[in-house]
């Protein structure tokens, strides 16, 4: 035990010293600044992941897991605030995020970077739906589990359908809003563009009758392009669109409604991009 203590030390020393290293020649050779930044926001994952697995086990025994996600996520943006530079600005629109409780919240997906947007945006009362491999990561499934995530399994349609069943039931009875990704995966786009989108938050948000919240954020492929290895400190400005009903919609209404959000989310996308700090964190410069 002692040994095995005292090798996670050494590996502790060795990466923080890296990573500082990194840092430090970062403004010789700019390239460096990608794995510096990386290694920074992984150790920053992890910090809080497990103080999301304590905050959880200590909310549950007070019956109030529910709010493990908001308090981790607040924790996360600050530290990466930090130990990054890299922040997301909400510019409109934020009180939607709460008057609406509960709803389900949409947002863009372009890369790994979106978990700081989350951790952003993320209201009280608040859960994600992820894969469920995700369950089997060291500290950061476990406080997804114990905070009360919605692991969907992709490849089997009778659980997800289930696993949303219960996720209306869940927001209905706890006033718990839900925050998806349509997209279902990273785009990585170059440009203010969004992928096709999959209906699941859309069945979910009839199904409970609760409004959509769409969430935009400003193609950010200027501050992160890994086939490039780029990774800039930033702010990236964001924008929460306002509501759209569900009150009254049904099972046939969904492919509507789903291609009504997307074409706000974009038009949305595309007038963000437009702006200075849109043009900055896209890399077009101002």
């Amino acid at each position: 035990m002692h040994i095995l203590l005292l090798y996670t030390l050494y590996f502790i020393l060795a990466y923080l010293s890296l990573t500082l290293t990194l840092f430090v020649l970062s403004p010789i050779l700019p390239a460096l600044s990608f794995p510096a930044r990386c290694l920074s926001a992984y150790l920053s994952l992890v910090i809080c992941a497990i103080y999301g697995v304590l905050i959880s086990l200590a909310l549950r025994l007070a019956s109030n897991h529910r709010l493990a996600q908001h308090l981790t996520a607040r924790s996360f943006a600050f530290t990466m605030r930090y130990t990054t530079g890299v922040t997301f600005n909400i510019i409109s629109g934020e009180h939607h995020l709460t008057n609406s409780r509960p709803c389900v919240i949409v947002g863009n997906h372009q890369s790994e970077l979106d978990v700081l947007l989350l951790a952003r945006i993320f209201p009280p009362y608040c859960s994600v739906t992820a894969k469920s491999s995700l369950k089997r990561v060291p500290f950061l499934g476990w406080f997804m589990a114990l905070s009360g995530t919605v692991f969907i399994d992709r490849a089997n349609r009778q659980s997800a359908r289930q696993a949303f069943s219960g996720a209306a039931a869940e927001m209905l009875t706890h006033r718990q809003s839900v925050f998806i990704f349509p997209e279902g995966t990273r785009s990585y786009a170059r440009g203010p563009d969004l992928g096709t989108f999959k209906k699941g938050a859309f069945h979910l948000a009839v199904q409970a009758q609760v409004d959509v919240v769409p969430v935009v954020c400003a193609n950010y492929w200027g501050l992160l392009g890994a086939r490039e290895w780029r990774f800039r400190s930033g702010e990236i400005p964001v924008r929460v669109l306002e509501p759209v009903s569900t009150k009254g919609l049904a099972v046939e209404d969904v492919e509507g409604l789903t291609t009504k959000v997307r074409e706000r989310m974009l038009d949305a996308l595309r007038d963000i991009g437009e702006t200075e700090a849109g043009r900055r964190v896209a890399g077009k410069g101002v």
